[in-house]
């Protein structure tokens, strides 16, 4: 990767739906050779998708929250295979410490948070325990790396 291409996916990431003329101009390229370093930024897996941010209130979806879950060894496989078809769950990441895996959830209130701890997660198998931090405020939020 070259600088041009950190200029793109930092174009991108602000502006994604940039048409490839428009892009093009942003760096400097012709739109054929914009879009080559596109196709095989894709190729690389360096850009892995294009999509949409949404707003998480206008969806009802205001309370979020992050589940810290232990769980046995046996049953982790288990646990992941429930746990990614769960939508409220929208990252689910293997940590070191006391705890096996840290959640970062969103729900409608309260109530809905309780239905997904009580009703779902608790009762997977080898769940030992869980931990719920709820967020009162988000002062950054970015799924930009550069």
């Amino acid at each position: 990767m070259d600088e041009i291409d950190k200029k793109l996916i930092k174009v991108l990431q602000g502006q994604g739906r940039l048409s490839l003329a428009e892009l093009a101009q942003n760096v400097g390229l012709s739109s054929p050779a914009t879009g080559e370093r596109l196709r095989k930024m894709e190729q690389q897996g360096i850009i892995q998708g294009y999509t949409v941010i949404t707003n998480p209130t206008a969806l009802d979806l205001r309370l979020l929250a992050y589940i810290a879950v232990t769980v046995a060894s046996p049953n982790e496989e288990a646990f992941l295979a429930a746990i990614v078809k769960q939508t409220e769950v929208l990252e689910c990441h293997h940590v070191a410490g006391e705890d096996s895996y840290l959640l970062k959830v969103r729900c409608q209130d309260t109530s809905h948070l309780e239905m997904l701890i009580s009703n779902t997660i608790k009762k997977l198998p080898g769940i030992i325990r869980t931990r719920t931090t709820i967020v009162l405020s988000t002062n950054k939020e970015t799924r930009d790396l550069l």
